[in-house]
């Protein structure tokens, strides 16, 4: 089945590669050329060759069906491309209007509208959140009762809270509701979101504080959350295709492409749900977020009319803890200021990033899991042919370990909403990390427990108990416990 689904692709890729691109200039055509014959690794590993790789080739070793691109200019869309299919069965083709999912990059997008609400007084920054929350509030322990946890702390993911992200659900499963997401109670497949570290003190991404957000904001607002995000984002901007929709209408079902999993299978019932609207639940495509990026930019540069006030804008886009402001990352300073984030649902990989003095930006989405891997890549082609500092190539250097070290990091590892299999790879000198979609990264050794993956450059501790043997693996700022060896 796979080897079949692998030749369609094959002669989809082939045949339609280019097709949906939006009118650009002779100079874009150029750089668009070149991205596409330039990509290489993210991260590189000392010793290995290489060669520049097309993205067509890319696509079908990394069982990639479709990717699609919008690219931001002094303040406007400058050219959009796709690639590829959006449902490898129909052999349906991916355009402009294809819908995938932004997955986190939902966030961003929430944190808008949440910093729009503190503009007009409906929220505040610094105030606990418990009090404007209503039916379901943050549980009460020792941590909160020292440090309540504030809107501020929510954007920023540094209130404490658990739960890094969320698995989806697939056909014929129970949807839960928000509130029994937030309690981890049935049928919700992930534990309650709760403090456990004292909030305002340290960085850990958590998928459950914006889950807790978005009950806020429809509190607060006496609103729908997906209406509120329609009426004070979505429509404000012209985001004509986008919406929080969870489950997607079948009506919009030909309009969306269908996730793939690692070795080219396709997400059961073609994608997840997401009722964890503001975490993960936004259907987009890159166009509409370039709409939304434009609109941040604008904001932060004080253009008449713009979508939060400028004091506002620039908070969001002031690095805190973890190097996060309220709802992206941030990093570099002047003109080569950046904001940026990813997304990562079953089936959907990409990127938004956005450089307000330059007034440039892009976004990057595909349909499927290894898209991770290629998105890193195209983003790292399109900085090198646009000038952009700080996506230049990290190149690490393997430290060797004996044999019996590496085979004491080997065995299942889980958090609360996944789990991953770490293998020593054919070489013996790496890891090979695996889930249920397949092979994700391998990690390249830096000293003993220290290790960096190969997709994006993290850095991976691991974690011994009293006994002197491994008992967890911390990924940016999640650990994931230790369950067997083997």
């Amino acid at each position: 089945m796979f080897a079949a689904t692998r030749r369609l692709l094959t002669g989809l890729l082939i045949s339609g590669l280019g097709f949906g691109a939006a009118a650009a200039g002779a100079r874009d055509d150029q750089q668009v050329a070149r991205i596409e014959a330039g990509l290489r690794p993210k991260v590189q590993v000392v010793g290995r060759d290489y060669p520049p790789a097309r993205l067509i080739d890319q696509m079908k070793a990394l069982s990639v069906p479709a990717v699609s691109i919008a690219f931001v200019d002094q303040g406007r869309i400058a050219w959009t491309r796709t690639w590829g299919v959006a449902d490898l069965s129909s052999g349906r083709r991916a355009d402009v209007h294809t819908l995938f999912q932004a997955a986190s990059m939902s966030k961003p997008v929430a944190a808008t509208a949440a910093l729009a609400m503190v503009d007009d007084g409906v929220l505040t920054l610094d105030r606990p959140v418990n009090a404007r929350l209503k039916g379901w509030k943050i549980p009460e322990n020792a941590l909160t009762m020292a440090a309540p946890v504030t809107l501020r702390q929510l954007l920023g993911h540094t209130a404490g809270l658990t739960v890094g992200g969320f698995p989806g659900y697939g056909p014929g499963e129970a949807i839960p509701t928000v509130s029994q997401i937030l309690d981890g109670a049935a049928p919700a497949r992930t534990v309650p979101v709760v403090v456990d570290q004292p909030p305002g003190l340290a960085y850990r991404y958590s998928g459950g504080g914006y889950t807790v957000l978005q009950q806020l904001m429809s509190d607060a607002s006496g609103e729908d959350f997906a209406v509120l995000m329609d009426r004070r984002i979505l429509g404000r901007l012209g985001m004509k295709a986008s919406g929080y929709r969870q489950p997607l209408p079948s009506r919009l079902g030909d309009a969306a492409a269908s996730g793939y999993r690692g070795e080219g299978q396709m997400t059961p019932g073609r994608f997840h749900t997401y009722p964890e609207l503001a975490a993960a639940g936004l259907w987009t495509t890159p166009s509409d977020l370039a709409l939304w990026l434009i609109a941040l930019e604008g904001a932060y540069r004080g253009e008449p009319g713009a979508v939060l006030r400028p004091e506002t804008a620039r908070a969001m886009l002031t690095p805190g803890l973890g190097g996060w402001g309220l709802g992206v990352g941030v990093a570099g300073e002047g003109r080569d200021l950046r904001f940026f984030h990813g997304g990562s649902n079953d089936g959907f990989r990409g990127m938004l990033i956005g450089f307000p003095e330059r007034r440039q930006g892009v976004v990057v989405m595909t349909n499927a899991d290894k898209g991770g891997v290629l998105v890193g890549e195209l983003v790292q082609a399109i900085a090198e042919a646009y000038g952009w500092p700080g996506f230049e190539p990290t190149r690490v250097s393997p430290v060797e370990l004996p044999a019996a070290v590496m085979a004491g990091y080997e065995g299942v590892y889980a958090s609360s909403y996944d789990e991953i299999r770490l293998t020593r790879s054919s070489r013996g000198d790496t890891l090979r990390v695996l889930s249920f979609v397949g092979e994700i990264a391998e990690l390249v050794p830096q000293g003993p427990d220290r290790f960096v993956e190969n997709q994006g450059g993290t850095p991976v501790v691991f974690e011994r108990g009293a006994d002197g043997a491994v008992a967890s693996v911390m990924v940016r700022g999640v650990a994931r416990r230790r369950l067997s060896e083997k």
